[in-house]
């Protein structure tokens, strides 16, 4: 036996010597700074559930019998798993409402809602429940939910077919968000219903092929949008895109670019059962190349992690920002090389409490994203952790998912990432913000954490458990088997006699009438202490200011330490530095550096060099001084919505036919602005002298989608679809 076998003997003889000590509080109770929670069983499957510390009484208390039932050594587990369902059940409702849409009114609909407070269907908290669990325990009140989510198209004019729906969201929506490809997350295990299959390879098939179109940049290889559920930007976003979501629109987001590689996975599977093997062969190529620059772009050497998100195509800088979800994502998705994903995973921060949704946390920014524990992601880290071999991080989401529910008596929303409480007094930083009580992917995830997370049931049927070393004596006290039953099977778990590793796997897997059996055995595997690290970055610098100074740019960079240029670092400044001036078009921006080494997130971006404005009639013509590459962006004004919120982010296609090249036609996007702003970027190819013509036709937006015709939150709604900006200049720059 190795030295490092001999230790982990070691340690786990001496983690069960102590079990009394450890089960009789994780058994029927548990206990967390000044708070604490007990679970009685109170027969016929039947619980109470008592806590106390909160300032708030936790409810529901009664837990009901359940069809779906755990039986371990400890009540507390088996009675938050009973919650779960309870609350799940609770979420099943016929009807449904929001204040931005039908003016408030109930909309008929069998469906899950996303919460107490909550009461609608939400394509991202949808789809990600149904992943986790719903699909698996509902399965038709799952695809009704997920057909609410489908929409075709109003009227004419744009390209017909069936598409998610993007909800409202940052800058009028899609696609400055880009994330609605999760709804196929949930409905990859629905497929048993030929309908319903072919209602998902109608959907996904076009969803692909406008978001490839309107959303992915053949020179980053990348999906440009928004992180996956970090919608709300002044969270984890730097602070200057509370009014600039351009920034956004054109930036890259670990999280979207993995449930895309998802997407295209799925569809090369789909494609090829219906015997389409051209299509199949080009979905499993996007996901090939995807693939490859998710792992080159958002990989972070010196931290050992995946991201976030990178900068625009035009200056694609890496930000110092992290988040939890990306990272399992990426990982579950197979998009990762393993070793990475074990890494990434390894070291990403947690808190005592569980591990927090982005690191490092952001300064003088409320709760809510930002120093928050969500159960959901918990639930996807422990998905991740089983993938890895990860026993530590199994066991420290497992414990912060039930700690959580049982010190709130529901399963909540979110925590703040220190205490786990609903809410906390920080002043103006107060939160979270925003919590629901039985939110549907928190209750999603608990479920999960015991079906799969704890008994090891795959996707597929098979069982698979990874159950650490460290949760025996919660689990199994001093019992040699623990059971789930579910509604069509029950799965038993046998414990070794004696437990020399830190992973318990199976063995020998037998059926025994409806019942699997699984004989556990200890392994061995590598692992390392959670790295707990509760750290804030700096804030933000202001953006650089230039002076043109004869062939030379004088930039005043207050207050920062390092200068980034066209993506790359120039290295450290000290308040003012020079650049050398340029024809072509050259972007910047600064990061602050903490006394613990965490970089900011960037300053606003500055780009410098010349620029020529072509206004007047379309179409409209302009003549290259040189040869290369331009980029080309709209002056404009979309007063339709507010930035945070809506359907009406402007989409258009500009053409561009320059004298002997074929016509090269790219989208623009102009999101909600409070005045007049800048559009994204329309990269084209000219030749010196010669003529282009510029011509801006139609795109489209979520406006476009019938599913909004019930919006009464704002434009683009019930009043009919809408899809303009109103629009100056076109300002040309050369790239190179």
């Amino acid at each position: 036996m190795s030295i490092r076998n001999i230790v982990s003997s070691l340690q786990t003889a001496l983690l069960l010597a102590s079990a009394p000590a450890v089960a009789s509080e994780w058994r029927d109770s548990v206990t967390w700074q000044d708070r604490s929670a007990a679970m009685e069983a109170i027969g016929d499957g039947r619980y109470r559930l008592q806590a106390s510390g909160e300032s708030e009484p936790a409810v529901p208390r009664l837990i009901q019998a359940q069809p779906l039932r755990s039986d371990t050594a400890s009540p507390l587990f088996d009675g938050l798993f009973a919650l779960a369902q309870q609350e799940l059940q609770q979420n099943r409702v016929d009807a449904i409402r929001d204040g931005a849409f039908d003016h408030g009114k109930p909309l008929p609909c069998d469906c899950f809602q996303t919460g107490a407070k909550w009461p609608y269907v939400w394509t991202r908290d949808l789809s990600y429940s149904a992943d986790l669990a719903l699909a698996r325990l509902d399965p038709e009140r799952t695809k009704r939910s997920l057909r609410f989510k489908l929409s075709d198209i109003r009227g004419t004019g744009v390209g017909q077919g069936l598409y998610v729906a993007q909800d409202t969201g940052s800058g009028g929506s899609w696609p400055i968000s880009t994330d609605r490809v999760v709804w196929f997350l949930g409905a990859r295990h629905l497929l048993d219903d030929p309908v319903f299959a072919d209602e998902t390879w109608r959907a996904l098939r076009d969803t692909l092929a406008q978001d490839r179109i309107y959303a992915f940049d053949r020179a980053v290889g990348l999906y440009r949008g928004e992180t996956s559920f970090l919608d709300w930007r002044e969270q984890t976003y730097p602070a200057w895109t509370a009014n600039d979501v351009v920034f956004i629109a054109e930036s890259f987001a670990l999280s979207t670019n993995a449930l895309h590689y998802q997407a295209l996975q799925f569809a090369a599977e789909l494609a090829a059962q219906r015997g389409d093997a051209d299509a199949a062969t080009s979905y499993r190529e996007q996901a090939r190349a995807l693939a490859q620059a998710i792992d080159q772009r958002f990989w972070n050497q010196r931290r050992g992690m995946y991201m976030s998100y990178i900068g625009a195509a035009t200056h694609p800088v890496p930000f110092e920002a992290y988040d939890l979800l990306g990272i399992s994502l990426a990982t579950l998705s197979g998009a990762v090389p393993e070793a990475r994903a074990r890494a990434a995973l390894a070291n990403y921060p947690a808190t005592p409490a569980g591990s927090p949704v982005i690191w490092p946390q952001q300064p003088g920014i409320a709760i809510y994203h930002n120093r928050a524990i969500w159960p959901f992601v918990s639930a996807y880290a422990l998905k991740a952790a089983r993938r890895t071999n990860s026993p530590e991080r199994i066991a420290h989401e497992l414990r912060s998912i039930l700690r959580g529910a049982a010190l709130a008596g529901s399963h909540m929303e979110n925590y703040e990432f220190l205490s786990q409480r609903v809410h906390v007094e920080d002043g103006k930083l107060s939160g979270p913000v925003v919590n629901s009580p039985r939110q549907l992917w928190s209750v999603a995830g608990a479920l999960d954490a015991v079906i799969e997370g704890v008994f090891g049931l795959e996707a597929d049927g098979s069982v698979a458990p990874r159950l650490p070393t460290s949760l025996v004596p919660m689990l199994f006290g001093d019992r040699d088997t623990i059971r789930l039953q579910l509604q069509d099977r029950s799965i038993a778990l046998r414990r070794p006699r004696s437990i020399d590793g830190n992973l318990l796997v199976a063995g020998a897997v037998r059926r025994n009438g409806g019942e699997t059996v699984v004989e556990l055995v200890p392994k061995h595997v590598p692992a390392s202490p959670l790295r707990m690290d509760e750290h804030f970055a700096p804030p933000s610098p202001p953006a650089p200011v230039a002076r043109l100074s004869g062939d030379v740019w004088q930039l005043d960079t207050a207050d920062a330490d390092t200068l980034y240029v066209d993506g790359a670092s120039r290295g450290a400044v000290a308040g003012k530095t020079t650049l050398p001036a340029s024809r072509l078009q050259q972007c910047i921006s600064t990061t602050r550096s903490g006394g613990d080494g965490i970089e900011s997130l960037h300053s606003p971006t500055l780009c410098l060099g010349e620029a020529a404005t072509v206004a007047g009639a379309w179409p409209r013509r302009w003549t290259a001084p040189h040869d290369g590459r331009y980029r080309a962006r709209l002056l404009y004004d979309n007063a339709h919505g507010p930035i945070n919120t809506g359907v009406t982010a402007a989409v258009k296609r500009l053409s561009i036919r320059c004298e002997a090249q074929p016509e090269q036609v790219v989208p623009i996007v102009m999101p909600h602005s409070d005045g007049s702003e800048r559009s994204t970027n329309a990269v084209f190819s000219a030749n010196a002298g010669k003529t282009c013509e510029f011509a801006l036709l139609d795109g489209f937006n979520m406006s476009d989608l019938r599913h909004f015709a019930r919006y009464t939150g704002g434009e683009g709604g019930a009043k009919g679809a809408l899809n303009a900006a109103d629009i100056g200049a076109i300002e040309i720059a050369r790239e190179h």
